[in-house]
């Protein structure tokens, strides 16, 4: 029975053993594919990263956009836009091209849809003029 469990303990410990020595082949190669051009260049892209990474934070507009993103429901509203640029590209995609002229342009404009996208792009402009309007008062 002795002789059993020494046999299996020795087939772990060569198991670890071949894993080990794997191992230490994967790290060398790693080491040896690591030329001076390599590191030179990954160093580099560090640093460009690092500065883009400085130049976004200090960017307040964008820190503004980024909190305003991290509501629900802006994060909602951005599910919505994705969902209409998708279902927009496969109708125009499959839709003939418009025959054009007034009575195309009103049936158009009876479509509830395009009251509703009309409405839509109407309060966005009001609150971006007003938003725009403040910042200026306020000598931005």
């Amino acid at each position: 029975m002795t002789t059993q469990t020494e046999t299996r303990t020795d087939a772990i410990s060569n198991e670890d053993l071949q894993r080990l020595v794997e191992f230490a082949q994967l790290v060398t190669a790693a080491r040896d594919a690591m030329s001076d051009e390599i590191v030179f260049r990954l160093a580099g892209a560090f640093s460009e990263g690092m500065t883009l990474l400085d130049r976004l934070t200090r960017n307040e507009g964008l820190m503004r956009l980024l909190q305003v993103l991290d509501r629900q429901e802006s994060q909602n509203m951005l599910i919505a836009v994705s969902d209409a640029i998708h279902a927009a590209s496969q109708e125009i995609s499959a839709a003939p091209p418009a025959t054009g002229g007034i009575g195309c342009m009103l049936r158009m404009a009876r479509d509830p849809g395009t009251q509703e996208g009309l409405r839509l792009l109407s309060i966005i402009g009001q609150h971006l003029s007003h938003s725009l309007r403040e910042q200026h008062r306020r000598g931005g």
